[in-house]
């Protein structure tokens, strides 16, 4: 296909299309899903149906007040949170371990979601999966076409039932007109079912990030005044976070300070690093005040174990870093080192010997720094998006 073609089918794919999309909770964090579609609902209507879970809920606090939220939502019916996007907080039986159940789930969501279409007067729709657990209604709500966007190795996630995830992916897969993947080791594992897959590397809101750079970004009241070099970290603390690399980086620089901005996962201990009297968790921040935090850091950590979730994953908080002009330590992983703007370390004193040399060479924001990743914005990703589904749409006699 010569390349005047390949840009014909990237202008016209994906514009003027009713989609359906199967995520997570529109109000969580942003992460690549939410900055995929908010580009995409320029040109397009979509249906964000809320997360439907990859596992059953636990008897505790965390997940009865996630119940009763989603409860609170449902109510609210179909909210409109962007123009052209519209969110739908499904209603599902909770304790969903038997078959008869999940069964009861699959219909009471087909039929939700279909009833949320028709108001919307949806037509020739497009269902866009980016979790295995919709692969029972993927297909059945008369879309025209079918993606799986798949940006983890979801059976991998130690609060998840892998074979039963790993089951519904399969099928998802093999229901697919076309996968999406956000990491190569994931392209390579998912063509196997699916040889309609290709690859989609994050992106970055540079704008958004960079501002860390500007001289008149402040900087939050609780990070400016810890003593430096401030270490920072942001995103979730879970299982599959490295705690030692933190601890030992921790206290290396007992002069300094270790930040970490983000939530405890509730099967997650983090008592040991609460013992490190320089090491600061500040909790959940908005998205809004990550580059003033940003600002504060003089290293950016990307300490994730080393593991079959991480091996497939692609964290988006490096290239968030990066745009933020900031020095990276990371573990290593293989989608860290396509970045090639990152120190990988290879054990726990290496990691703590790679911090040491950014201090050395240029802690914190550098606007030069920054712009080596300027090119890798979610506006090239959407545009890469919009051609693979161009490609795929008409291989498959379909019209864009």
């Amino acid at each position: 296909m010569r390349r005047s073609d390949d840009m014909d089918l990237a202008r016209r794919a994906l514009r003027g299309r009713d989609l359906v999309v199967f995520s997570n909770d529109w109000d969580g964090d942003p992460l690549s899903k939410v900055h995929i579609m908010k580009i995409l609902a320029r040109d397009n209507r979509i249906l964000w149906v809320n997360s439907i879970g990859n596992r059953a809920p636990r008897a505790n606090a965390h997940d009865a007040r996630r119940i009763i939220n989603k409860l609170e939502k449902f109510t609210e019916g179909i909210k409109e949170v962007l123009p052209n996007l519209f969110v739908l907080s499904p209603l599902a039986i909770p304790f969903y371990g038997s078959e008869l159940v999940r069964n009861a789930n699959r219909h009471l969501l087909r039929l939700q979601v279909l009833r949320a279409m028709k108001q919307l007067n949806f037509k020739r729709p497009i269902s866009w999966s980016f979790l295995p657990a919709s692969a029972p209604v993927s297909g059945t709500l008369g879309e025209e076409f079918v993606v799986y966007h798949c940006v983890d190795e979801f059976s991998a996630f130690s609060d998840t039932n892998g074979r039963h995830i790993a089951e519904l992916e399969e099928r998802l897969l093999r229901r697919a007109d076309l996968c999406i993947t956000s990491a190569e080791r994931l392209r390579d594992n998912k063509s196997k079912l699916n040889p309609r897959t290709v690859l989609v590397r994050h992106g970055t809101d540079f704008t958004h990030f960079v501002k860390a750079c500007d001289p008149a970004t402040p900087i939050p009241a609780d990070i400016a005044n810890l003593p430096k070099p401030i270490i920072g970290f942001f995103g979730l603390v879970a299982d599959w976070v490295d705690q030692e690399a933190i601890i030992a980086t921790a206290r290396a620089h007992p002069e300094g300070s270790v930040v970490i901005i983000g939530k405890t996962t509730p099967d997650c201990d983090d008592s040991a690093l609460r013992k490190e009297p320089n090491i600061h968790l500040l909790g959940r921040k908005p998205y809004a005040d990550l580059p003033g935090y940003s600002k504060a850091f003089d290293v950016a950590l990307m300490p994730f174990k080393v593991s079959e979730l991480t091996l497939n994953a692609n964290p988006l908080k490096v290239r968030e870093y990066l745009a933020a002009g900031l020095p990276v330590v990371s573990t290593d992983l293989p989608e860290v080192r396509k970045v090639g703007l990152c120190k990988i370390a290879s054990d726990t004193e290496d990691f703590v010997r790679k911090v040491d040399e950014c201090l050395a060479e240029g802690p914190g924001p550098s606007r030069e720094r920054a712009e080596k990743i300027f090119s890798e914005s979610w506006d090239a990703r959407v545009e890469e998006i919009r051609h693979h589904v161009g490609v795929a749409m008409t291989a498959a006699g379909k019209q864009l």
